[in-house]
C-alpha cells in the first residue's frame, strides 16, 4: 500500500494520556496502550512486519490490549525496557504512516495519532481542509466548509454521496461525476462566503486547491 484510498481530518487512533500525565482509565489509553494502538493502526493500514517483530506484537498485545473483562487506560508493560522498545517501534509505525499522508496533510501524535492538512498558503497544492481550518481559527464557520470538504463515496447499494467519514452531506447520486460536481460547485459558493467574510488570501487559494478525491468503485 503506497496512499491511503480513504481518509479523514482528526484522530485515527483513541486518545491516551501522555508520560507523566495522571491515568484516565476507562477513558484514555495509557503511554504504553496508545504506543501499541499507533503500531496496530499502521499493520491495519498494511505496514508488513517480520516475524519476529509479529511475536513481538503478540506478546505485547498479551500485556496491553483490554478486553470486555479489561478496561483500557489502567495497563502498561513490566520491562521499562520493553516500554522503550514499544515507544521507538511506535515512532517506526508513525514515520510509516507520515510517508503515507494524503497530499497537503500529515500525520501527527500527540495525545492520538491525527491527520491533520498543512496550512502553508504558498504551497503548491492548498487542501479545503486547510482553508477551511484556518478560516475557523480566525472565528469564522462558513455554511459551505461541509459539502466543499466531502470526498465521493460510494454505498453498498451503488449509489454515489459526497460525505466524510460520518455522515453523506450530499446524495445520493447515479454517478461519482455528479457527486463531485456537488463538491465543486460548493466549493466556489466557499469561495464567495471567504471572500464575504474578509479572508480574500484564503478564496485566493481556490485555483491550487486539491482536486476533489473519488473512492474507487468496489
Amino acid at each position: 500500500m503506497t496512499a491511503l484510498e480513504r481518509w479523514h481530518v482528526g484522530p485515527w487512533t483513541t486518545r491516551g494520556t501522555l508520560p507523566g500525565e495522571p491515568l484516565e482509565p476507562g477513558r484514555k489509553r495509557t503511554p504504553d496502550e496508545l504506543n501499541f494502538d499507533v503500531v496496530g493502526l499502521a499493520r491495519i493500514l498494511g505496514r508488513r512486519l517480520s516475524g519476529r517483530e509479529e511475536l513481538q506484537v503478540r506478546l505485547w498485545q498479551n500485556e496491553l490490549r483490554p478486553t470486555h473483562t479489561r478496561r483500557c487506560g489502567v495497563h502498561t508493560l513490566a520491562d521499562p525496557d520493553n516500554s522503550r522498545l514499544l515507544a521507538e517501534t511506535a515512532q517506526e509505525a508513525l514515520a510509516w504512516l507520515a510517508s503515507r499522508a494524503p497530499e497537503g496533510y500529515e500525520f501527527v501524535l500527540t495525545d492520538a495519532v491525527y491527520l491533520r492538512p498543512l496550512t502553508e498558503l504558498a504551497a503548491e497544492i492548498v487542501t479545503v481542509d486547510a482553508v477551511i481550518q484556518l478560516a475557523a481559527e480566525r472565528g469564522d464557520a462558513l455554511p459551505a466548509d461541509r459539502l466543499a470538504a466531502s470526498q465521493v463515496r460510494r454505498s453498498s447499494a451503488g449509489e454515489w454521496f459526497a460525505g466524510d467519514a460520518v455522515c453523506n452531506w450530499s446524495g445520493p447520486y447515479p454517478t461519482a461525476e455528479e457527486a463531485a460536481d456537488a463538491i465543486r460547485a460548493a466549493r466556489v459558493e466557499l469561495t464567495n462566503q471567504l471572500t464575504e467574510a474578509g479572508h480574500p488570501d484564503l478564496a485566493a487559494t481556490f485555483s491550487r486547491w486539491s482536486d476533489v478525491h473519488v473512492e474507487p468503485a468496489a
